[in-house]
Order: structure tokens, then sequence, then C-alpha cells
């Protein structure tokens, strides 16, 4: 059955539908000894589809992970600076997966792994506003800090939705906030915290869209159901 060459390379694993336009354009992959265009069809089983002069195979079932994301771990697959990654965690998985979205090297909580590039496309679009929740300890002038955090509009010039921010506990010095937010720019609530004056202690994932991190275990990880994965392909 032919089908859309973007199609066939995301559902081979190889990028997602978008990423494979840039293949397409740059002349990575051919079909039958001939460059590929742009829109092409082709039928995996009559063709000989070729990607840097590879054959495209077809891709293994696809896996989705929730990982409990420990302090200490860089949100990638490799690090060339020696530092431990998630991939080790959830090298048992029995697939290579891609983490969804980024947890810094600080942070912890709820990371999301896929090898379904069309599925973490759809999570990572602006477009689909994704929401997600954060648990983040914070010391200093905590009086107030959930109304001034809940007002920022911009950070350093740049526009972002307002949060959602709710007080879980507070002291004079210290709170725990629960902070919910849409574009999750580079360390978007570490620096609106500091905006606010406040110290970060600990900042931790613990929802994504309908699901949520539960009592998994840092460093541990879980397949998610089937209607867990259906949730967050309706999300947004």
């Amino acid at each position: 059955m032919e089908e859309r060459l973007q199609k066939l390379l995301s559902a081979a694993g190889v990028c997602s539908r978008r990423a494979a336009e840039t293949y397409l354009t740059a002349g990575r992959v051919t079909v039958n000894g001939e460059p590929a265009r742009l829109g092409q069809k082709a039928d995996p089983d009559r063709d000989e589809i070729l990607v840097d002069g590879r054959p495209l195979t077809p891709r293994a079932k696809p896996v989705y992970i929730l990982l409990n994301k420990p302090r200490g771990y860089v949100t990638t697959l490799s690090d060339e600076r020696g530092r431990k990654t998630v991939a080790e965690l959830v090298a048992d998985c029995g697939a290579r997966v891609y983490p969804v979205g980024r947890l810094d090297l600080d942070s912890e909580g709820l990371l999301l792994l896929t090898n379904d590039g069309d599925w973490a496309q759809h999570l990572l679009h602006p477009s689909h506003e994704v929401e997600k929740t954060y648990h983040v300890s914070v010391f200093g002038p905590v009086a107030g800090a959930a109304a001034r955090l809940a007002a920022m509009t911009d950070l350093e010039g740049e526009p972002i939705r307002p949060a959602r921010v709710e007080v879980l506990r507070q002291t004079a010095r210290t709170a725990v906030l629960a902070v919910t937010i849409h574009e999750g720019k580079n360390r978007q609530i570490r620096r609106m915290c500091t905006r606010c004056g406040l110290t970060v202690k600990r900042l931790r994932r613990v929802q994504e869209g309908p699901l949520k991190l539960g009592n998994l275990p840092s460093g541990k990880w879980r397949d998610l159901t089937e209607n867990e994965v259906e949730a967050l392909r309706t999300e947004g």
C-alpha cells in the first residue's frame, strides 16, 4: 500500500513527519535508486526505500514510558561530558526511546520517553499547549509569592502565558508551590522564581496533561497504559 514518505519514515521510527521533510529536501532518502521528493508516495512492500543508503526497516512495537527522573541525570541519550543520562535508567525497556521534552540536571519527576515520533511531536507542539504541573520548594520572600508568579506575563522581554500557582505549604521563609505552566520555556519556573527573589530548593514535575506521576519511585519507570497513551494523544 502506497503512503507518503514522511509517514513511512515516522512509522519506521526514523524521525517525526516534520523532520522527514528535512531528510527529503537534503537528498537523504531514495526510492528505487532515485532521490525522493517531498510529497512522494511509496509502497514499502514493493519499493526499495533507503535512508542515508540504508534500507528502511519497519519500526519495532511502539513503546511509551513514564520515568520518575532523579536529580543528577541529563535528559539526553548520551553526554559528551560523561554525566549520567536518563537513557541509563530505561536501558532495560527493550527499545531505543527518546525523551519527550526535557527536565534539567537538577530537576526531577515525570518524564515521558517513546520511540513514536508523531506522538512525541504532538505533545511538544506549542499549538497543543499540554499543561505541566510542578511542585516547587522555594526559600525567600514567600509572602505573596504565589500571586506574583501568577501575574507574570513575560520573562526578560519574552511573553509567557500566565501560570496557575497554588500554595501547598508555607512558613515565614519557605513554601511549597504547585505551579502549572503551558509553554515550558528553558528553565522557565526557575527563572520566574529568581525574578521574584526566590531560591528554588527542589523542582519536581508531577503531572503532564492528564497523566500524574503518582507514587512511582525515583529512578524507576513504567509503561503507559493504552488509555494513558490515547489520552495524551488527544490532549490539546
